[in-house]
């Protein structure tokens, strides 16, 4: 494994509009030295994107669908399909986590188990990495990955968005029980006078997510990273989530904090080469201005935790 993990964008098109528009970002990774992760809901669409690929060496990831359901055994042979067909070519497949992880852990346990024994008899086979999505509390999100850490083809996807509003969250409530620091936005009356609260909140993500990763690092897997940054106000994502912003992004407010007429994300480039210095190197650290974002691959000084995908806009 390099000691500098492949840095991937999302490759997707988001904008109807006929093949060119692919030509386009393939050339747009090549130039930037991206590799790529895919979005594909079945096989075929991603035989249909593989053309398109920046260059035949590509590192590449999939992500796939969001409502891919590990308890559900066609969801389980879907994954298998993907495993299958693309064995070789691709390094892993993202699906995202459940609540279920926590609410059924063994009947998910199971699942993973039965899956696992199935990958494991694909040659050159890809990873599988589950991603922090749903919300779940943390610790049950790295139990699941301590009963399996015998399993070698399934491992964590750390989406550190996702994982900081959660904590924020957390901070936020047991200073205004019963209050989701979520439903504020930048105009809400009571702001000025919340501001303060918000952003300590906001402050507590960087160390709730370096401890994650550490907690998952220690099980001696390949992890993958989905960066971006976020904060509780925001409002700008079309998709209604208050992460998948740029690290270099402020949120506007209509009054002064701190001197300042905007706020501090829950990382920013501060937060990341606080990252880049943990344990003498725990992460390194590139930047890449095509995703509008910092990417980072983790290392710890004994065994390396690999692949890894970033973008500023989304996921």
């Amino acid at each position: 494994m390099t000691t500098h993990p492949p840095t991937l964008g999302l490759f997707q098109k988001r904008i109807e509009g006929d093949d060119s528009l692919l030509a386009l970002a393939a050339l747009r990774f090549r130039q930037a030295g991206l590799g790529a992760e895919f979005y594909a809901d079945t096989p075929d669409d991603l035989e249909a994107l593989w053309n398109f690929r920046p260059t035949p060496e590509t590192y590449a990831t999939v992500h796939l669908n969001r409502g891919i359901d590990i308890l559900e055994r066609r969801s389980r042979e879907l994954v298998i399909d993907f495993a299958n067909r693309f064995r070789g070519r691709v390094a892993g497949l993202v699906v995202h986590d459940q609540p279920e992880m926590a609410a059924q852990p063994q009947a998910y346990l199971l699942a993973l188990q039965e899956m696992a024994s199935r990958l494991e008899k694909i040659g050159n086979r890809p990873w599988v990495f589950i991603e922090y999505a749903a919300g779940l509390e943390p610790d049950a999100f790295v139990g699941m990955f301590e009963r399996i850490r015998g399993i070698d083809c399934i491992s964590a996807c750390v989406d550190i968005g996702h994982v900081g509003i959660w904590q924020a969250r957390q901070s936020y409530s047991r200073n205004h029980p019963g209050e989701d620091v979520c439903a504020l936005t930048p105009d809400h009356p009571r702001l000025p006078e919340l501001a303060a609260d918000v952003q300590a909140a906001v402050r507590s993500a960087l160390p709730h997510a370096l401890s994650l990763i550490e907690a998952l690092g220690r099980f001696g897997k390949p992890l993958h990273f989905h960066l971006h940054d976020g904060h509780p106000l925001s409002t700008f994502s079309p998709y209604g989530v208050s992460d998948h912003l740029s690290f270099l992004f402020r949120i506007p407010i209509p009054f002064a904090y701190d001197g300042k007429s905007s706020l501090d994300p829950m990382y920013g480039p501060v937060g990341l080469f606080g990252l880049a210095g943990t344990e003498g190197g725990f992460l390194t650290l590139a930047y890449c201005t095509q995703c509008q974002g910092y990417r980072l691959g983790a290392r710890k000084s004994h065994m390396p935790l690999g692949m890894m995908w970033a973008s500023g806009s989304g996921q």
